[in-house]
């Protein structure tokens, strides 16, 4: 497992595949205008021995939550991956571009739809890429790294255009990511200023939810979370996340304290698990911020969470 992000880690690892097919490359950016209640991710998904590439992108706000009801849903499942250029500076079949322009730190975004959507953006990196340094999490043994960043420039949509610039996160991962995900888990992001932020993986011990890795970044310094948990509120109907209450303590001994609450959500079927998306608007150590919280489940414990509740809510009414 890699421990250090290099300007070769912007390009494809091809050579580091191996011959199993479900060996995948994936490269994430996320994006947001809290006064829009709107979010957005481009996603790219490589899988270089099978030479298809997968994901595009996604932009929504509260007014939908399902994929083809939001603003913009470019979800492909198998298109070919280009071999005449590399993922640090690549145009792909998905629409998206992705171009690095300070190695390991600065990128140039584009989706590029015709008339029904336009994204230009920049990420530039307020910390370097960092490295899952702790097992337990869902990505195995999967190279992955998470970095927070400030985003800014555009999204037209026919004849709208919202302006962005906010402070996001991106990831890349490459290794063994087969189709399945057996059990529940969570990413959850927060970021109020380049002193103040958090990611947190979970992962469930029986009724509670546990962070299994993690990172803080407190008063300008950063640690790994050792401990802590995630507590949910769900909406009564759609069974969605509204709010979150993240406790836990880093490295250093020092208490991570975030309170989120939902603004708008996407629910993306990926593979056979549900990632039900909340975009977050977050207290962080007592400091507003931004962020999401990715609410995964096996497809068919989604359903049959949905089923009991839907059960209990026509026995309430039929009482």
């Amino acid at each position: 497992m890699s421990t250090i992000f290099t300007a070769r880690d912007d390009d494809f690892h091809f050579a580091e595949m191996g011959d199993r097919w479900w060996m995948t490359e994936t490269s994430w950016f996320a994006f947001c205008n809290r006064e829009e209640k709107l979010g957005g991710w481009l996603y790219t998904m490589a899988r270089p021995n099978i030479g298809t590439v997968a994901g595009g992108a996604w932009i929504w706000d509260a007014d939908a939550h399902l994929p083809w009801e939001a603003l913009y849903n470019a979800n492909y499942t198998a298109l070919r991956l280009p071999r005449d250029q590399d993922l640090s500076d690549i145009r792909l079949p998905t629409g998206v571009s992705i171009k690095a322009v300070e190695p390991t730190m600065g990128y140039e975004l584009a989706v590029d739809d015709g008339e029904v959507c336009q994204v230009r953006l920049r990420f530039q990196g307020i910390m370097a890429p960092r490295p899952l340094r702790k097992g337990g999490s869902p990505f195995g043994g999967a190279a992955h790294f998470d970095q927070f960043g400030r985003v800014t420039g555009e999204v037209r949509l026919g004849d709208r255009t919202v302006a962005i610039d906010c402070l996001g996160m991106r990831d890349r991962s490459w290794g063994p990511r087969p189709e399945h995900r057996p059990k529940k888990s969570a990413y959850v992001t927060g970021i109020a200023s380049e002193r103040d932020a958090f990611l947190a993986v979970t992962k469930w011990n029986g009724d509670v939810e546990e962070i299994a890795y993690g990172f803080m970044i407190r008063d300008g310094e950063t640690a790994d979370l050792v401990s802590g948990r995630r507590q949910v509120e769900r909406d009564p109907v759609e069974g969605w996340v509204t709010r979150i209450t993240i406790e836990g303590r880093d490295e250093r001994g020092r208490t991570l304290e975030a309170v989120g609450t939902r603004l708008s959500g996407i629910i993306i079927n990926r593979h056979s698990f549900i990632d039900s998306n909340g975009l977050m608007a977050w207290t962080i150590n007592g400091h507003d911020g931004d962020g999401e919280d990715q609410d995964m489940w096996p497809v068919h414990d989604w359903a049959a969470f949905r089923r009991t509740a839907r059960a209990a809510s026509g026995a309430r009414k039929a009482a």
